[in-house]
């Protein structure tokens, strides 16, 4: 298994790294050979209580906040959105100026721990998506987990899909430190 680790500092200067300190976020892209998938794996600590950072990710219109404007992301399910397993969620976008549409689906429903999300009609093969949030050192340790087959394989992942995943996933951590970064 290939592992390839960044260490993304909020001045969004990217560099190689070791251990993660509180203030800095980890994103980990790997091969997972047993479900032929792609990974990627985030982290990133918070000073937040966990039951506030999970109520956040609970409204499906916070997504907007965490996404990069370029790619104009937008969710058109009607408001207010009940969160629960079989929810679904319709999304539009634009990648690479390329308008599409996302449906995802709540698979799993936990709060405050954990809750899962998989696509059900978009760009990728395969995407199912788990957010984890761990109580840890008087704040909340925000987990990423994500499996994905992109279409085009290999190259088209290493190519396009990584370096655009590190760049929304890096854009999703520094909002997040904007807006739970310093204790309450």
């Amino acid at each position: 298994m290939s592992r390839s680790t960044v260490v993304v500092r909020f001045a969004l200067q990217i560099e190689e790294k070791g251990p993660v300190n509180p203030r800095e976020t980890q994103i980990q892209f790997w091969n997972d050979q047993q479900s032929r998938t792609f990974v990627l794996h985030a982290e990133q600590w918070l000073p937040c209580p966990r039951e506030a950072l999970f109520e956040f990710f609970s409204d499906a219109f916070k997504l907007e906040l965490l996404t990069p404007p370029l790619l104009r992301f937008r969710v058109v399910t009607p408001a207010p959105i009940l969160i629960q397993p079989g929810t679904l969620i319709d999304y539009k976008l634009s990648l690479h100026g390329v308008p599409m549409r996302w449906q995802s689906e709540i698979s799993v429903w936990e709060p405050p721990l954990r809750f899962v999300d998989r696509q059900t009609r978009g760009p990728y093969r395969v995407w199912e998506h788990e957010h984890c949030f761990e109580e840890q050192k008087g704040g909340t340790l925000v987990i990423d987990h994500v499996h994905y087959r992109a279409p085009g394989g290999s190259l088209v992942n290493r190519f396009f899909v990584t370096p655009d995943l590190r760049k929304i996933f890096s854009f999703r951590m520094q909002k997040l430190e904007e807006l739970f970064g310093t204790a309450a």
